[in-house]
């Protein structure tokens, strides 16, 4: 039996994809490897997992249907999905709106129809994201509350994809858990997220933004915590015709510019700090409610900033000489 694993060039992918193979399991790993950020970074992750017994890897996009739905039949031991794989970012969104169409609409779809040809598939878990509750007000976020005014096309695109998983669980009895992704850091962090444009901007001496005075608040989450929620949902599938959807969070709301305090502690060096006013697409506050995740399978996140960023730290400084 395998796990077909989407995004496994990704950051949070290729964690997934190393925990699942440590414990024995067979993973089928499909990345585009696009340029959206530097595809070397996307190599380097790609290189730990290849030739590790019981990986395989597949570079293909998941919005080529001519290229996935076939996997069915070539991959039919297939028993579980992690489906990752997505056009990331808030902001970019407003720079190229099509491509998070495309990836993260018709690629869900695309996942979907890969899934219901599957003759053994027993639990599909795809990323869905903590942007879908917009500029709710009401802290923590938890599953039960409104998502129907986002703030981004990204986040609309990221509902789309659960309204269109809670379509095919009525129509074709799929299992399926979606999770919401808080905000993600750790090593091997993507270059268009904070904690890698803070430190690059830190080590080089060059001004960093904070929006609204750094008093923004993010739920962040160290990816190793994110990892063990991952894959505690593979392990518990949701019943055939009622998809669920979960925050996976840290369940705690720390200031942007308390993680920019730490990171300087890390790095050994003082940030030029910059004031903006808080953009269109970004929200306040975001605050994870994670009581479900937890009734499920125990998910419990062990590791704040203090811990989580000198880690992230490390790898950074390890990166930037080269490895």
């Amino acid at each position: 039996m395998s796990v077909l694993l989407t995004g496994a060039a990704g950051f949070i992918g290729m964690h997934v994809a190393e925990s699942l193979l440590a414990r024995g399991e067979r993973v089928i790993g499909v990345d585009s490897l696009n340029a959206y950020y530097d595809v070397r970074l996307k190599r380097a992750r790609l290189a730990r997992l290849e030739g590790r017994p019981g990986f395989t890897f597949l570079h293909a996009d998941i919005a080529d249907r001519e290229a996935m739905l076939p996997l069915a039949e070539a991959h039919s031991d297939v028993t579980r999905i992690v489906h990752l794989a997505a056009q990331p970012g808030v902001r970019y969104s407003l720079v190229d709106p099509f491509a998070y169409v495309e990836a993260n609409v018709m690629g869900h779809l695309v996942m979907l129809e890969l899934a219901r040809r599957l003759p053994r598939l027993e639990h599909l878990v795809y990323a869905s994201s903590s942007s879908v509750y917009g500029g709710n007000r009401k802290l923590p976020f938890a599953e039960a509350d409104r998502v129907d005014h986002p703030v981004s096309l990204y986040a609309a695109t990221k509902r789309a994809g659960e309204l269109i998983s809670e379509s095919y669980g009525h129509l074709f009895g799929l299992p399926q858990t979606g999770l919401r992704f808080f905000t993600v850091y750790g090593p091997w962090g993507r270059p268009d997220m904070g904690p890698w444009l803070f430190s690059e901007a830190i080590l080089e001496g060059r001004p960093i933004t904070l929006y609204d005075g750094g008093r923004l608040k993010r739920d962040f989450t160290f990816v190793a915590d994110i990892v063990a929620g991952v894959v505690g949902c593979l392990d518990h599938p949701a019943p055939a015709k009622a998809p669920r959807v979960l925050n996976i969070g840290n369940h705690r709301s720390v200031e942007v510019r308390r993680f920019v305090a730490v990171l300087e502690e890390a790095l050994g060096r003082r940030a030029v700090v910059v004031d903006a006013p808080r953009p269109a697409t970004d929200v306040e506050e975001t605050f994870a409610d994670i009581e479900a995740i937890h009734a499920l399978c125990g998910y419990e996140p062990r590791t704040p900033i203090e811990v989580g960023i000198p880690r992230f730290a490390e790898w950074f400084l390890s990166w930037r000489k080269g490895g």
